[in-house]
């Protein structure tokens, strides 16, 4: 069998996987320490173990590790930028000026819905959810503090709003590679997501609203804390709306579709020629801040917790895990063991509410077991789109399906790279056994929340439409695969009128 065709048994694909969830599992839970690099470390040994005893040799494994880690440095390069970002923007006065406009202008009942709606708008602008939690989100965290929200649920706030702007940015690479791995384009599939997009949004609105009335009700703000926050960032930096241009620079470059690295990179070169003009710092602090971070005391603590980080180097222990990650999602695609898994669920669903469901919930188990939300996206895309088309059913569902599993739900897995990287940048420090910072995973209501809505509208026939009579011609045309069990596309049924098609 061919190196990049491999298929393992079940019972020998799906062995390093629980393996690395035992071990992944007693690192965690058991030793309560959260540092998941050495457990998905000896999962990559463990299944390139596996590799050898199907007659892979250490070259083969080494180049599936390396492709996926290839196609995921954008990624880590948008996390070494958002480093230097955080530093230089602290040390600029533009993340103190977010801070302390918010404070002054924000309404605390209301913080949490504006947090989710701010962060939405700046990702979709952006196109990446990353960039939006490293800057804004950071500075929201900030006001949170200053109004006495636990930081979990401003973080789950971020966290939703950023991840959905993603989620339907034509500008994300996400969203353009969950259509193009299913044979969709990108502007229909965001179309396609608006159903489940849009309701999920709504309801955590909801939520938040309530939650806000209830986490900080006016009684429960103290006014002269947050004057005493305010007047500390106004004795330590230059606090005006002019500090705040390096973020609409970033927010102008990103409306004119330039690429997020480059206009990210920007923001850091102004940002740090602000520092120097607003602030008085030097060009060798300003050096200083993007590689190792800001760092000031102002004497009090929570205003010290919160700009005292950033650069390059804070971002390394995250880049780290994601590097390993990536390599143990790699070792599992070339040896064949995702796919046999993969393999085996798409083996036993013939309707297309199940369809739908373990196509949601392979991208989930991806992300899971990989850490990896391209190899989310990518490899149920590429497996279960044989079976939509033996049902007659348009790729779009699955195009949105992936999203939901592997998009929506990376943030949300500590492990992963979204979620790694969003403990990093807001500073969810989960150290000695105290890991109530976690709780911003149930409360990033709208992530979870879309998946639900998307298994509910398979199993009611709602918002999930049929091929059309142009898909099943490009099918035809292209010599698009079906699934084993499917009759191929005929030319009789790409001339049928389709009336049941919603869309």
């Amino acid at each position: 069998m061919n190196k990049n065709e491999l298929q393992p048994k079940l019972a020998l694909a799906i062995t390093p996987v629980i393996l690395t969830l035992l071990v992944l599992g007693l690192q965690i839970f058991y030793f309560g320490v959260f540092e998941p690099h050495i457990p998905l470390a000896i999962g990559l040994a463990i299944t390139s173990l596996v590799g050898i005893r199907l007659g892979l040799k250490w070259k083969d494994i080494e180049e599936g590790i390396f492709h996926v880690i290839h196609v995921a440095l954008p990624s880590v390069s948008v996390l070494i930028t958002v480093g230097m970002i955080i530093g230089v923007w602290i040390a600029s006065g533009t993340v103190p000026s977010i801070i302390y406009f918010g404070l002054k202008i924000l309404s605390p009942e209301y913080f949490l819905v504006a947090s989710m709606v701010i962060c939405a708008f700046v990702s979709v602008s952006l196109g990446t959810s990353w960039g939006t939690v490293g800057t804004v989100g950071l500075a929201l965290m900030g006001i949170g503090a200053g109004f006495e929200i636990p930081a979990y649920w401003t973080a789950g706030a971020v966290v939703s709003g950023s991840f959905f702007g993603d989620k339907i940015s034509p500008l994300s690479d996400t969203t353009n590679l969950a259509p193009a791995v299913t044979g969709t384009d990108v502007f229909s599939h965001i179309k396609n997501m608006m159903p489940t997009t849009i309701p999920a949004m709504l309801i955590a609105l909801i939520i938040y609203l309530i939650a806000g009335f209830q986490l900080v009700g006016s009684e429960k703000v103290s006014f002269n804390k947050i004057d005493a926050i305010t007047g500390a960032l106004d004795a330590n930096f230059h606090i005006s709306i002019w500090v705040l241009l390096p973020a609409l620079l970033v927010m102008v470059l990103a409306l004119k579709k330039y690429p997020p690295i480059p206009s990210l990179f920007a923001g850091v070169v102004v940002g740090g020629i602000t520092a120097m003009v607003a602030q008085g710092d030097s060009l060798q602090s300003i050096f200083q801040y993007a590689n190792n971070g800001y760092s000031i005391d102002t004497g009090i603590s929570q205003i010290d917790g919160l700009l005292n980080r950033g650069g390059i180097q804070s971002m390394m222990w995250t880049i780290s895990l994601i590097l390993i990650a990536l390599g143990f999602g790699g070792a599992l695609e070339r040896t064949g063991c995702l796919r046999s898994i993969i393999g085996a669920i798409c083996s036993k669903v013939k309707s297309f509410s199940g369809t739908q469901t373990a196509a949601i919930g392979t991208s989930f188990a991806t992300n899971l077991v990989a850490g990896d939300p391209y190899l989310s996206i990518a490899l149920p895309g590429r497996m279960f789109s044989p079976v939509y088309r033996g049902l007659r059913y348009s790729t779009l569902n699955l195009a949105r399906g992936v999203e939901e599993g592997g998009t929506l739900m990376s943030p949300l897995i500590p492990w992963n790279a979204g979620g790694a990287f969003v403990i990093s940048a807001l500073g969810l420090h989960i150290a000695d056994g105290h890991m109530e910072n976690l709780l911003y995973i149930p409360l990033a209501f709208a992530c979870w929340l879309a998946p639900f809505i998307g298994i509910f509208y398979a199993i009611t026939g709602y918002f999930s439409p049929k091929a059309s009579r142009a898909e099943m011609r490009r099918w035809r045309r292209d010599k698009e695969e079906v699934a084993p069990g499917f009759e191929p596309i005929s030319e009789s049924e790409t001339r049928m009128q389709d009336t049941r098609n919603p869309t």
